[in-house]
């Protein structure tokens, strides 16, 4: 097996470049790894510093600013087709608007080191309305943060990274199988415990004909958008007559709420889990009559059922002091 130290030293700014850029546009490649190897090669002589970190980088902005555009010009779509391929769906959508809605542009940096956040940052910015300017810097400086600490690690422990990736050569398939092993070991691990979760959520939900009919016989059901602010501002459209109580409120709002009707709670993300976790807090509190939408808002909308607030295909402006003014838009 030829010297993979060699290997790498000789196409080293490509294979950073290329790499990095990969996964920022959200191939499962080892960036991490790749750019602390490169920091060993650079206490080797191999490489030089300098251009390993700028296409690093620049790397970063490129793949950043691909998702961006697709959160200008796609809007909340991009952001549950990502939120949908991740290994973690049923908490992307929410931790995502959440944590974006909380820092703002300067969230973009620290998403760097969030997996589930990291991939929806940037079109999230986009759809949100920040300015490319703004965006730019903000995404060059997280590419730099990120990239430093991982270079740092291989300049500091460069003797110990020549020797793990020889006794790796040495190894040969044996090594290269071992990993995939552990790779297909971990995502079989996750994809049980989202079938058990399934599972376990399914059955207490309504469906879009149960709640249509509630509301044609004059049974007046409370109906709860727990969405976030974020992701309100996104896609601002909602069920005629729906509360807007965010996940993180409804146990303050729960007083309020009527113990003698019906209390159906939607949101936009994969598998209601927002509106199951708001039910299961209610359901808590001596609730009994208390129920997500299956399907959530898409349901509803793909159903032929009204909605106000919105039409997601034209521009979204932000209240003045929403996440979206916090990003500069």
């Amino acid at each position: 097996m030829p010297d993979l130290l060699s290997s790498l030293a000789a196409h080293g700014y490509l294979v950073v470049f290329l790499v990095t850029l990969a996964v920022r546009l959200g191939a499962p490649l080892p960036a991490a790894p790749v750019l602390v190897v490169a920091g060993g090669l650079v206490a080797g002589g191999q490489l030089a510093l300098a251009p390993v970190l700028g296409l690093a980088v620049l790397a970063n902005l490129l793949g950043d600013a691909a998702w961006f555009w697709a959160g200008r010009h796609f809007g909340y779509r991009i952001l549950r087709l990502l939120c949908r391929i991740s290994l973690s769906p049923d908490g992307c959508v929410r931790q995502s608007e959440g944590f974006i809605g909380r820092w703002g542009g300067g969230s973009l940096i620290a998403a760097k080191f969030l997996p589930g956040v990291s991939v929806v940052a940037a079109p999230m910015a986009g759809a949100l309305g920040m300015t490319l300017a703004r965006f730019a810097a903000y995404a060059a400086a997280a590419g730099f943060v990120w990239a430093t600490p991982f270079l740092a690690l291989g300049l500091v422990f460069s003797d110990q990274i020549q020797d793990v990736l020889a006794a790796l050569s040495g190894l040969g398939l044996a090594a290269a199988l071992a990993a995939g092993v552990a790779v297909a070991g971990y995502l079989a691990w996750r994809w049980r415990r989202r079938r058990e979760f399934l599972r376990a959520v399914e059955r207490a939900r309504i469906s879009v004909d149960e709640l249509r009919a509630l509301l044609d016989g004059g049974h007046e059901p409370v109906v709860i958008d727990v969405r976030s602010r974020t992701g309100v501002e996104i896609d601002p459209r909602r069920i005629p007559g729906a509360l807007a109580v965010g996940l993180h409120e409804i146990a303050d709002h729960a007083p309020r709420l009527p113990r003698d009707r019906e209390i159906v709670l939607y949101c936009n993300c994969p598998n209601e889990v927002s509106a199951a976790q708001a039910a299961r807090l209610l359901a808590a509190k001596g609730f009994t009559r208390v129920r997500p939408l299956l399907g959530g808002l898409d349901a509803w909308v793909l159903a032929g059922g009204s909605v106000e607030g919105g039409d997601v295909e034209v521009d979204i402006v932000a209240e003045p002091d929403g996440p979206a003014a916090m990003l500069g838009g």
